[in-house]
């Protein structure tokens, strides 16, 4: 036993360090229990954790904006998937991914719509130029 020892520092992770709240330590072993390769560089484990957690919450912020426009205060997998689906870049990254309970988009082929018009011209003339008789005695009191 040491007599003069130090009080030995508290312990840092490397999530804390490197400013992140996704685990590195686990998504480190996660990196080499896989075998996706035979050696892991340092780097590798805070470069993925900062990646997933950059997509997590960009899809809960584009969620919680589904909710909040469904009236709801609680995000569920229907929010989920119009947040994905609406988004350009997540559908295209999560275009094959099928979500439990999170429906269909609501889409409408235009070809089904019915045709809109522009303005609708009276198919009749109207009351006041139907009758040549009325139009002249119209023009005589205007004289008059």
């Amino acid at each position: 036993m040491k007599l003069f020892s130090r009080p030995r520092k508290k312990a840092v992770s490397r999530s804390v360090k490197a400013g992140l709240q996704f685990p590195v330590g686990r998504i480190g072993r996660f990196l080499k229990l896989g075998r996706y390769a035979r050696r892991v560089g340092s780097g590798a484990p805070i470069y993925l954790a900062a990646v997933l957690e950059y997509l997590a919450a960009e899809l809960l912020e584009l969620a919680g904006n589904a909710a909040r426009d469904n009236k709801k205060t609680r995000i569920i997998p229907r929010h989920l998937l119009l947040a994905i689906r609406n988004d350009d870049e997540l559908g295209k990254l999560l275009g094959g991914v099928t979500i439990a309970h999170g429906g269909v988009l609501p889409n409408i082929n235009p070809v089904l719509l019915p045709k809109k018009t522009a303005a609708k011209e009276p198919k009749s003339p109207s009351k006041a130029t139907k009758s040549p008789k009325k139009d002249k005695k119209a023009e005589l009191f205007k004289l008059n």
